[in-house]
């Protein structure tokens, strides 16, 4: 928790800095989520205005030098700023915008999976006020956003153990490398997530491979009336599975992706960082370091040209120790 003394001084700061993006990254990006509430309480206290409105005002104003890199950077900052299920809820309506998309499930995937079911309650009301609009109705992947089992309910290894096994039962009973969509969505909105998660750990030590790794899957043709295109489920089903088992993994593979493009995609990016926040950066970062053998704010370094942008990305990977 940061001193009153060292909140009235970081908004200061902050307030200087406004119409500077660089700056601005640079004071924000090693503060902790809780801090960076605590920032924007106390900043609204001694300006009358709210920081996550006076980032998101930047986006109206480009400027010409590096005016696309500057408004993504202003766009991170907004999205920084939120609490997150502010955060979540603009996230998510951005990808139920872009319709039936692999960007746009998958970011909705990622919503839902980093979040506890009290905080995802959160993200629909915050979604609500926001749009409008109902999230449940909007989301493609409402099975798990309906989920009424409590993110405390005691885990359970015998349940665990039968979701495996129905798992592995849905795609090997005869009729080829079948996955019946309804047994997923069924048993994905009984389930909490971190009872998914032992589901999915009892399933690699029931098999001896990842669910993810079995052989390729294929949605039955019984599901007509399903939302999705069998290979849309398919894709959305793996996105789905490695979120919940292996967070850390997961977003520091989409961050190494995402930076390795001929054309890096700052959306993208800027997806992976805030679920890299969320997930835990020092997760990220030892998950990143093991799995590349580089640590990631040098690999970010050098990944993306030189922008006020790329620093602020830098000064997250490299944690308080930059501040």
């Amino acid at each position: 928790m940061a001193s009153a003394a060292g909140l009235e001084e970081a908004c200061r700061e902050i307030h200087g800095a406004r119409g500077q993006p660089r700056r601005l990254g640079l004071l924000l990006a090693p503060r902790s989520p809780a801090e960076r509430q605590q920032i924007r309480v106390a900043y609204r206290a001694a300006f009358g205005e709210d920081l996550a409105a006076t980032l998101h005002g930047a986006l109206l104003v480009p400027t010409h030098a590096q005016a696309q890199d500057q408004h993504e950077l202003c766009k991170l900052l907004y999205l920084w700023a939120l609490e997150p299920a502010e955060r979540d809820a603009v996230v998510a309506r951005e990808a139920v915008e872009g319709g039936v998309t692999v960007p746009g499930y998958r970011a909705l995937v990622e919503v839902v999976t980093r979040r506890k079911h009290n905080q995802l309650f959160f993200t629909k009301q915050a979604y609500l006020a926001r749009f409008r609009r109902n999230l449940d109705q909007d989301m493609l992947l409402v099975a798990l956003a309906a989920s009424r089992r409590s993110h405390h309910d005691d885990l359970s290894q015998h349940i665990a153990k039968c979701d495996a096994r129905r798992l592995h039962d849905t795609k090997n009973s005869g009729a080829g490398a079948v996955v019946d969509e309804a047994v997923i969505l069924e048993m994905f909105s009984k389930r909490s997530i971190p009872q998914l998660r032992l589901a999915f750990c009892s399933y690699k030590h029931i098999y001896g491979h990842d669910y993810t790794k079995a052989s390729r899957l294929t949605t039955t043709s019984s599901t007509t009336s399903s939302l999705w295109h069998p290979l849309h489920f398919e894709e959305a089903l793996r996105v789905v599975v490695k979120c919940i088992y292996s967070p850390s993994k997961y977003y520091s593979k989409l961050l190494q992706r995402s930076m390795q493009s001929a054309a890096t995609d700052k959306r993208l990016v800027t997806r992976a960082i805030l679920g890299s926040d969320d997930a835990g950066i020092d997760e990220i970062r030892s998950a990143f370091k093991m799995s590349y053998g580089r640590n990631l704010a040098d690999f970010i370094d050098e990944s993306l040209p030189a922008s006020d942008y790329k620093d602020f990305l830098v000064a997250v990977a490299r944690g308080p120790a930059a501040s």
